[in-house]
């Protein structure tokens, strides 16, 4: 579950356009890591990112970030287990948004209840020995 910092950072007043991150590079990123771990027979699960709409870095451009970087995570089958967090925590009414009932007002770290429901996204099978 990593991306939701290298997504926002550059949303931060004064930090560099340079700093801006693209779904692509963060792709890359989640290769490098997961090719490495294999490259020492350490399986990687990949957690979809949680969304973050009324947090004051949000906009357009980090959405459509998260939104691409998750299609991947839960499609490209790069990953030897997917934990869907996003669907865990996320407001059916508006996707973009955590359910308000696990929001703590900061929109963006889910509360106890959030956790509870994150936690109970992972299968736990995915850590079973082969």
């Amino acid at each position: 579950m990593e991306g939701i910092n290298d997504i926002n950072i550059a949303e931060i007043p004064g930090i560099p356009a340079s700093e801006a991150v693209t779904a692509e590079q963060l792709i890359a990123a989640y290769r490098q890591l997961i090719d490495r771990a294999h490259l020492h027979g350490i399986k990687v699960a990949g957690a979809t990112i949680t969304p973050t709409e009324g947090l004051w870095l949000y906009s357009e451009r980090t959405e459509a970030i998260r939104q691409a970087v998750n299609r991947w995570i839960r499609t490209s089958g790069a990953f030897d287990a997917v934990i869907d967090f996003d669907a865990a925590v996320r407001d059916p009414a508006r996707p973009s948004r955590m359910r308000p009932d696990f929001d703590p007002g900061d929109h963006i770290h889910p509360n106890d209840a959030g956790n509870a429901a994150m936690a109970e996204a992972i299968d736990v099978k995915i850590f079973a020995p082969k």
